[in-house]
């Protein structure tokens, strides 16, 4: 039954994930800053897929708490993908507010988040991860999660400063921070306590209500021109 329903929900979620994206881009017109949010849930999607396909397998062949070697490396590059394609995400969804905003960017932060992801994303390419055995390096993981953490602190930020006056966005802020109150305990317990891995619902779920958002705002948009 777990197979069954965990299965099911991570297969609804990928296909509402990256058909919002498809729906996003398709719809905006003349609207770019709805291009780089399609683009941002296209890319945690197919992110996602990567490890959520493997999970399902194992839940499946019941091998998930013990995976073949060749499952294990599945699950491994799958987290690699999903930490790449997360990172991807939050980088688009900073173009996003400042798109929404109108206003120019500011040169100095916009280095601070580039050198953000470019670190995230070397990190994550460290052979200390391990990720081909899909070993849970807690160190690694914590190093690995800094850039992370603190990209989506600006993100935090930003979109509480300048969309929490908006309709559909005033809660942006408040649902990634609810994603990485979900996330972060995953990185550090997940690999002594197996079943805290069991927040990725949760967060998730965090990311669906944050495409429905855009989903909103745009239908707001329509009626208001």
């Amino acid at each position: 039954m777990r197979a069954i329903m965990e299965s099911a929900f991570y297969y609804i979620y990928l296909l509402f994930i990256m058909g919002t994206g498809i729906y996003l881009i398709a719809k905006r017109k003349d609207k770019i800053s709805y291009l780089f949010f399609g683009l941002a849930c296209i890319i945690l999607g197919f992110g996602d897929a990567y490890h959520l396909i493997p999970r399902s397998v194992g839940l499946f062949t019941g091998t998930l708490d013990n995976p073949s070697e060749q499952l294990a490396m599945y699950l491994g590059l799958g987290k690699l993908e999903t930490s790449l394609t997360m990172t991807a995400f939050y980088l688009l969804l900073y173009y996003f507010i400042y798109m929404r905003i109108a206003k120019k960017r500011n040169l100095a932060l916009d280095i601070v988040v580039y050198v953000l992801c470019l670190s995230r994303v070397v990190l994550c390419l460290l052979p200390q991860n391990d990720w081909l055995s899909n070993s849970s390096n807690l160190t690694m993981g914590i190093i690995r999660n800094i850039p992370f953490t603190i990209l989506g602190i600006i993100v935090i930020v930003l979109s509480y400063l300048h969309l929490r006056k908006e309709k559909a966005f005033k809660l942006l802020f408040l649902f990634i921070i609810l994603s990485f109150g979900f996330y972060l305990p995953v990185v550090l317990f997940a690999g002594t306590y197996p079943w805290v891995g069991m927040l990725m619902l949760p967060k998730t779920i965090c990311y669906m209500i944050i495409a429905i958002m855009a989903i909103r705002d745009l239908k707001i948009a329509k009626t208001t021109n």
